[in-house]
């Protein structure tokens, strides 16, 4: 018997409404460019429910952090969106790596970049 995973290439696991994905994209693209975003968690594994938070890790090309700045701003730019849930964005790099390992386990690839 072969262990079928799911594949982090199919967007459509992603329990959200296109248009707010269409504008989450827009929002990664333009203030965390070349970072490859992963979506996580309930909102991915079929658990999620209408308010569910939506959880995403950001991986810049070489694993280092993503710069402050840029983070910041991306943080800000969802709080003006009309995005209507909670975004949890996290830093591949500041991560322990032992949560590394739960999210490889079932995610998303929400923005491919060119992550390490």
């Amino acid at each position: 018997m072969t262990n079928m995973s799911p594949s982090p290439h199919d967007y459509r696991r992603l329990h959200l409404p296109a248009s707010y994905r269409r504008e989450l994209e827009a929002l990664l693209r333009k203030h965390v460019p070349g970072c490859e975003v992963w979506a996580y968690g309930s909102r991915i594994n079929g658990q999620s429910h209408d308010g569910s938070d939506l959880d995403l890790v950001l991986r810049t090309p070489t694993c280092d952090r993503v710069p402050t700045q840029a983070f910041v701003a991306f943080i800000e730019a969802l709080e003006e969106s009309n995005i209507p849930i909670l975004v949890q964005p996290h830093d591949w790099a500041a991560l322990p790596e032992s949560f590394h390992h739960e999210i490889e386990r079932d995610y998303v690839i929400l923005v491919k970049g060119d992550g390490c």
